[in-house]
């Protein structure tokens, strides 16, 4: 048990969730992808006339399984698996992240940016909304979010997922160098 309340290592964590890709593959040629689930969702609760959303989202009620799967899992881990550590981050990580400002590492996610005390203030809703709505923007602007592309994508060689996987990552770069920085300073 103590096993799997432990992080684990890149080298076994990632060749795992890449085993996702041909199983589902193989066993009944799905892809693999998150936010597709979200389109789905809005097919089936959604009874606007939109043409988005006019199509057979029953024959991919599987993904949904599979997203309830992930959201159980979490449940599970929090609820039974935790064991109430503070994450072991590499220390270059620490000193560059106090370097930006962020004081407290007992959480995953640093109190200092995400707490809910940010949201009565307006740069909250730039760290809350905006972030949301870039999020949700980019992954429709893709065609599919970083799982999708970054996982299958690659996997089958597919190039529209390579450009977008190396927009997430300049993106990801940018934010934390250029962004970051600057609205840290507003907190």
């Amino acid at each position: 048990m103590e096993l799997i309340k432990q992080p684990w290592p890149w080298y076994v964590a990632g060749p795992l969730i890449g085993l996702i890709v041909p199983a589902l593959l193989i066993a009944g040629n799905k892809a693999f992808g998150i936010s597709s689930s979200l389109r789905h969702i809005c097919a089936a609760c959604i009874p606007a006339n939109i043409a988005f959303f006019k199509y057979d989202w029953k024959k991919e009620s599987w993904n949904l399984f599979f997203v309830a799967g992930i959201v159980l899992g979490a449940f599970i881990t929090v609820i039974f698996l935790s064991n109430n550590e503070p994450v072991n981050l590499n220390p270059e990580t620490i000193a560059d992240l106090q370097a930006l400002g962020i004081r407290s590492f007992d959480e995953l996610m640093p109190e200092d940016i995400f707490n809910w005390s940010n949201v009565s203030r307006p740069i909250g809703w730039v760290f809350f909304l905006m972030g949301g709505f870039l999020v949700g923007f980019g992954t429709r602007y893709a065609g599919g979010c970083t799982s999708g592309h970054s996982i299958l994508g690659l996997s089958t060689l597919q190039w529209p997922s390579l450009v977008a996987t190396m927009c997430f990552m300049a993106g990801g770069f940018a934010m934390t160098h250029l962004f970051l920085p600057y609205l840290l300073k507003l907190l």
